[in-house]
C-alpha cells in the first residue's frame, strides 16, 4: 500500500468565499441530526451525511465545531439521522438556527435508540458515534447504524448553490432559491 506524505509540502491559500461557491455546485441531501440527553432533545440541520462502510455499517458525517448542539448529542452517543423530504424546507430552517427550541412545534417521538425520530421524513437511520475526527473548523463523527428505515415515496429535500429545491420528474420543473 502507498500512501502520500504532504505534510511538509506547502499548500496554497484558497478563498472560503470560492471554496463555497465552488463546492456549492455539487448538490447534497439534507438532514436533521438528533440526540436525547434524558432530559430534553438536541438537533441540528447536517448536509454532510455520507454512506461510509456497509461491513461494519458506517456513515459520517460533519458537525460545525462552533456547534452548541453537537458537545450535548456527542454525550449522548446515539443519534438519529433524519432525512428531510422535499415538503421539509420549514423544517429544516428551524433547525439549521443557532440557539432556541428547534423541536418547538416540530412533530416527533423518541426512536428505537432514544433519539427524536422527526415524523413525516422521507428516511431515518439510527446510530451510535464510534469515534470522531478532527478537521479543520468541523469534526468528522462515524457513527455505527444501528437501525434504519424508508419512510416515505417522496422526493428528498436538496441543497444546491445556497438554494433549496427537490427532484422533478420531465413534466416538472426544478426550484432552487435562496
Amino acid at each position: 500500500m502507498t500512501t502520500l506524505d504532504t505534510a511538509d509540502e506547502p499548500v496554497a491559500a484558497v478563498d472560503p468565499a470560492r471554496l463555497r461557491s465552488v463546492l456549492g455546485n455539487f448538490c447534497t441531501g439534507v438532514t436533521v441530526i438528533t440526540a436525547h440527553d434524558g432530559d430534553r432533545p438536541y438537533g441540528f440541520a447536517c448536509q454532510s451525511v455520507t454512506s461510509l462502510s456497509l461491513d461494519p455499517p458506517y456513515i459520517s458525517f460533519c458537525p460545525a465545531k462552533s456547534s452548541t448542539s453537537w458537545p450535548a448529542m456527542r454525550s449522548a452517543g446515539r443519534v438519529c439521522v433524519n432525512v428531510l423530504a422535499g415538503d421539509q424546507q420549514e423544517l429544516c430552517g428551524r433547525f439549521a438556527t443557532s440557539g432556541g427550541d428547534k423541536f418547538s412545534g416540530a412533530v416527533w417521538s423518541h426512536g428505537g435508540n432514544g433519539a427524536p425520530a422527526l415524523h413525516g421524513v422521507l428516511a431515518r437511520i439510527e446510530a451510535e458515534l464510534a469515534f470522531e475526527h478532527a478537521a479543520g473548523d468541523h469534526t468528522i463523527a462515524v457513527c455505527h447504524v444501528t437501525d434504519l428505515v424508508a419512510e416515505r415515496d417522496v422526493h428528498p429535500l436538496l441543497f444546491f448553490r445556497g438554494g433549496f429545491g427537490s427532484f422533478a420528474s420531465a413534466d416538472e420543473s426544478v426550484r432552487f432559491g435562496a
